[in-house]
């Protein structure tokens, strides 16, 4: 028996009859019945059976505690809450410990969050006291890894006591029930993954060019500049668009120049002359060829072509180029341009040798469009010889294909004939992450990537697969490599939603039409963004409809809740027994919906 101790004691009309006391580190066994009378000793006692040293606790009270949020919510894959409690004064034993685990219990089984310890007044360590005058507050941090199983569940908090040398377990209590588990619906599995495009254009425009040049103040064509070997390649890209109905001569351009020396009415005539010169031999000679499908034929002149010159002079090994150009900057006048320029009599003959001459010319520009296979040709070689496809024409092929299934095919057949194309199995892997093949998926990601370790498309799918495995850090490399692919918006509201931070995943999603993105608007309590969000997805699946019955829960509309839910257990039965635990229609009887 410890000092101050009283035990065996009763109150009989003004005194106490006891059977052992300790006082003054006294201790007195008495073998027969004392009467102690007198009020001192009565104030004595009393004093010392409140002081507690050796009562035990006794049980907490649910109405101590209070837990923020009550039910509790998943935030990101976690489900965290602060329990704070509130110990009335002349309950904490003064020599007591006690530890607090807080347990998330649900059918078949219990989790327990990190313990927690606080203390009594006469208790060495390092926890938080509580007064056993007066009480005191304590606040307990809860975390648990989300599963679905607790949906329907109590937060429950154990107590383990020590006193001394005594150890001992009171009851335990019920502070919160229930977990939202609205943000658990979202899913990297729903995210596009990043394809990698292919190039095919069905008409690509080339555009080929010769030069005619002419004497200084001339506008005939001289002939040997009509018989060049410029001239003659051309000539023979022209004729290569009669009869072949994959090239399309478009247009044919001429664009005649004067150099920028002499006067400027002299000039504007003398280009307009080299115009027309060439304008007729382009005339002729197509007529002779018997060339008829050519488009337009356009034509121009520039009467001085400044521009030109600058980018010669620019291009030049001239040693005084540079005040050349800080004349033409200086100077906007034409004319008053000329004179300057003249005026640096040593350059000016440079200019005259080697820049002049090649500004007096008229060039002949040839538009020609490729015009690529069309569909149906390209399905007939992708069935009969896809050898006969490039590797961007059986990658668009995919792209004709009505199913996923399908497009694996082709994709398949793709990394056969150009097994060096990171395109191919990229692409092939962003089908079998749709089918839900993921370690496939992320065999060819990783196959990609060591084909291109700078395109972006493999590492934002890889990324992918590393949300789905819950491999935050990685993930978040990974998209931080993929700058520039079209899906990384929607990855990264998918990851912000995951990781918990909705108000992030809201402004990653921007305008984006999906289920994933609907759900940070929900979870952001912007819900007529939502519901808009929502009626413009254009493939509704079965998440889209629960989605929008919780939507039609939080704004209480019940026609908005039954239809919706429905809807959604039609396309799979499976959210069913989801709806039935889902807190969030507890005040809505669905009995005749599931």
């Amino acid at each position: 028996m410890k000092n101050n101790e009283i035990t065996g004691c009763r109150f009989l009309g003004n005194a106490y009859i006891c059977t052992k006391f300790c006082i003054n580190k006294l201790t007195i066994k008495m073998s027969n019945t004392y009467r102690i009378s007198g009020i001192a000793m009565l104030s004595g006692a009393a004093l010392l059976m409140l002081s507690g040293c050796g009562k035990k606790l006794s049980p907490f009270q649910a109405d101590y505690f209070s837990v923020n949020p009550n039910p509790l919510e998943v935030v990101g894959d976690r489900v965290p809450a602060t329990v704070s409690a509130r110990i009335p004064a002349k309950f904490f034993q003064k020599n007591a410990q006690v530890t607090v685990t807080p347990y998330l219990c649900f059918d078949g089984g219990e989790v327990a969050a990190q313990p927690y310890a606080f203390q009594g007044e006469k208790v060495r360590g390092n926890a938080p006291v509580i007064s056993y005058d007066n009480g005191g507050s304590v606040t307990i941090p809860v975390m648990y890894n989300y599963s679905p199983e607790m949906l329907q569940s109590t937060l429950q908090l154990a107590f383990n006591v020590t006193q001394g040398k005594k150890q001992y377990v009171l009851p335990r209590v019920t502070v919160a029930e229930g977990v939202v588990a609205t943000a658990a619906l979202a899913s990297a599995a729903g995210v596009d993954p990043a394809l990698a495009p292919d190039k095919f254009q069905r008409i690509i425009n080339e555009k080929y060019n010769a030069d005619i040049h002419f004497l200084i103040n001339q506008a005939n064509i001289r002939e040997a500049q009509a018989n060049s070997v410029e001239m003659g390649d051309l000539n023979d890209r022209i004729l290569a668009t009669k009869g072949d109905s994959t090239l399309q001569l478009e247009e044919i351009n001429i664009a005649s120049f004067a150099s920028p020396e002499g006067a400027l009415d002299f000039n504007t005539k003398l280009a307009e002359k080299r115009e027309d010169a060439t304008k007729a031999f382009v005339e002729n000679r197509l007529k002779k060829d018997k060339v008829t499908e050519f488009g337009e034929l356009t034509a121009n002149f520039t009467p001085e072509d400044w521009d030109g010159f600058q980018k010669l002079v620019a291009a030049s090994n001239i040693q005084d180029k540079e005040l050349i150009l800080s004349v033409l900057s200086m100077y906007k006048d034409p004319e008053q341009r000329e004179k300057e320029i003249r005026n640096l009599s040593s350059i000016f003959d440079q200019l005259a040798d080697q820049i002049l001459p090649q500004l007096r010319k008229s060039r002949i520009t040839a538009s020609i469009n490729v015009i690529g296979k069309s569909d149906d040709q390209i399905r007939q070689l992708l069935a009969s010889d896809p050898s006969k496809l490039s590797v961007d024409e059986i990658l668009y092929a995919a792209t004709l294909c009505d199913n996923n299934a399908d497009k694996m095919k082709v994709y398949n057949k793709a990394a056969e004939l150009y097994p060096k194309d990171y395109r191919v199995f990229n692409d092939l892997g962003l089908t079998q992450y749709v089918a839900g093949d993921y370690d496939a998926a992320r065999a060819n990601f990783n196959q990609a990537a060591r084909l291109n370790a700078a395109a972006p498309e493999p590492q934002m799918n890889l990324g992918l697969i590393s949300l789905l495995n819950k491999d935050y850090r990685i993930a978040n490399q990974k998209f931080g490599s993929a700058a520039g692919t079209p899906e990384l918006n929607d990855a990264m509201g998918t990851y912000y939603l995951l990781t918990g931070d909705a108000a992030s995943a809201v402004k990653s999603f921007g305008n984006a039409k999906t289920n994933n993105a609907a759900l940070a608007q929900i979870l952001t309590k912007d819900y007529s963004k939502a519901k808009s969000t929502l009626g413009s997805i254009n493939n509704p699946d079965a998440m889209t409809y629960y989605l929008t019955a919780i939507l039609g829960a939080r704004t209480n509309n019940d026609r908005m809740v039954s239809s919706n839910l429905r809807q959604a257990v039609k396309l799979d039965k499976s959210l069913a027994a989801r709806a039935a635990k889902d807190l969030e229609f507890k005040n809505f009887n669905l009995s005749g919906v599931l």
